[in-house]
């Protein structure tokens, strides 16, 4: 399936974040070949959205495989409304090294930083549960 508003991917990558993800494609195992980094949403957190990451060793139903500076990310369908539009980045500072989602469906997040409220594109807010 390939969700499309004229001009918005559902995902972008900066560099570090493509970079990133090659890395962790390099040093996955398992039985099956890693297809690319699952990105999706969660329930969860005292906002009441988590992102989350896994690595994909298949394209499911209605996933929108993303595929850019020879990076891909396969965006589970039931995140695509959320993260329409994201640009995915990856940072590291003196203590920390994250991925960091740029999501302009992105209402708010709590202190700690590890849950978002998201607002999905054409729907109402998402309420915290």
């Amino acid at each position: 399936m390939m969700f499309s508003i004229p001009g918005l991917k559902v995902v972008s990558l900066t560099d570090a974040a493509a970079e990133r993800i090659g890395q962790i494609m390099a040093q996955a195992n398992g039985d099956a070949p890693a297809l690319g980094l699952r990105v999706g949403v969660k329930k969860g957190g005292c906002a009441g959205m988590e992102y989350t990451f896994d690595i994909a060793r298949a394209v499911e139903k209605g996933d929108e495989v993303v595929t850019e500076k020879g990076a891909t990310v396969i965006v589970d369908a039931k995140a695509v409304l959320f993260l329409l539009g994201t640009e995915l980045d990856f940072r590291t500072d003196r203590f920390s090294s994250t991925f960091v989602f740029n999501n302009p469906n992105q209402v708010s997040a709590c202190g700690c930083g590890e849950s978002v409220e998201i607002k999905p594109r054409g729907e109402g807010a998402l309420a915290a549960s």
